[in-house]
């Protein structure tokens, strides 16, 4: 794809700039949907000097499928760590839609998939981050670890009338890691924030979330917290839902 770079160059950026997210989930009766891991740049655009390749190549709207790139790139793949590779094989459900334009500060992209189970795309933000990694993969650089991945865990379920999220941390030794390495960033981050947004085929009968806000229909939840507390703090993000028979 002619613009594979700038997209992954972005993708990098954005780990470590103050950023905006959304993740949005669409259910359907029978508990099948699509996930949408969103980002919102526009302000990140205004930081960004016009010499720089991501302003230089122009308007950009383009979509990379994740299975199309791994296959392209398998060569290089197969000679990174086994553990590299399976996390660059998470990526293959995934597609990535961008959006830029310098001129009229847009920044947006998306990572989204279709699932027949929600419990499919557990750990999706993190497979998201991975996508990071691919820059050096591709060329065949060695690619910096990312700790902080393989630190927490988030699952998803959708049984019956009742949906959950939940954030574990697998590793506390890598999970401190990644905090302590946030903290340069801390002045970029302390505004951004991190959006849920889910979507549900009947009305919300019960939440344990004080904070959220609903739609006039009562279908869809809206919840929204600090980005960077939400990092230091992971297993604070406990969203569990109740819908109505």
């Amino acid at each position: 794809m002619k613009n594979t770079k700038v997209l992954l160059a972005i993708v990098i950026a954005i780990l470590f700039v103050a950023c905006n997210f959304t993740e949005e989930i669409y259910f359907k009766t029978d508990g099948s949907g699509k996930l949408n891991i969103g980002f919102d740049g526009s302000e990140m655009m205004q930081m960004i000097p016009e010499t720089d390749s991501i302003v230089s190549e122009g308007v950009i709207d383009s979509t990379l499928v994740f299975k199309d790139f791994l296959r392209e790139k398998k060569d290089s793949i197969a000679k990174l760590p086994l553990e590299e590779q399976a996390n660059l094989e998470k990526l293959e459900p995934f597609s990535l839609h961008m959006q830029v334009d310098a001129t009229n500060g847009i920044m947006n992209f998306e990572m989204f998939t279709n699932f027949m189970e929600v419990s499919e795309v557990n750990d999706a933000f993190n497979t998201f981050q991975n996508a990071s990694t691919m820059g050096p993969a591709a060329s065949g650089k060695p690619m910096a670890k990312n700790g902080g991945n393989e630190a927490t865990q988030v699952d998803y379920t959708f049984t019956g009338n009742t949906f959950s999220r939940k954030t574990v941390i697998k590793d506390q030794k890598l999970f401190q890691k990644s905090i302590d390495s946030l903290q340069s960033a801390e002045m970029f981050l302390s505004g951004s924030t991190y959006t849920f947004r889910y979507h549900f085929p009947k009305k919300v009968k019960f939440t344990n979330v004080d904070e959220a806000t609903f739609s006039m229909d009562g279908k869809t939840m809206i919840y929204e917290v600090n980005f960077l507390e939400m990092m230091k703090d992971p297993e604070s993000i406990h969203i569990e839902v109740e819908l109505e028979q």
